[in-house]
């Protein structure tokens, strides 16, 4: 369960950083950074449904950090 979302959360850093880098290159000209904000919300969508699922389904505890 771990890596699932840890990769998704690399998949969502990778994603703000090409996001970054078109918007310095292309300077407005194109819609790459546009695209890449796109897929950026949705694999963030796409991670906090499959969470919700997880903790539905039991896959996934709460944990307790107090007495």
């Amino acid at each position: 369960m771990r890596i699932i979302i840890v990769l998704a959360l690399a998949g969502i850093l990778v994603s703000l950083g090409s996001a970054l880098v078109y918007l310095i290159r292309d300077k407005g000209t194109t819609n790459r950074t546009v695209n890449a904000l796109t897929i950026r919300v949705a694999i963030s969508v796409a991670l906090f449904l499959f969470i919700l699922f997880s903790y539905w389904m039991g896959w996934i505890q709460p944990r307790s950090f107090g007495t």
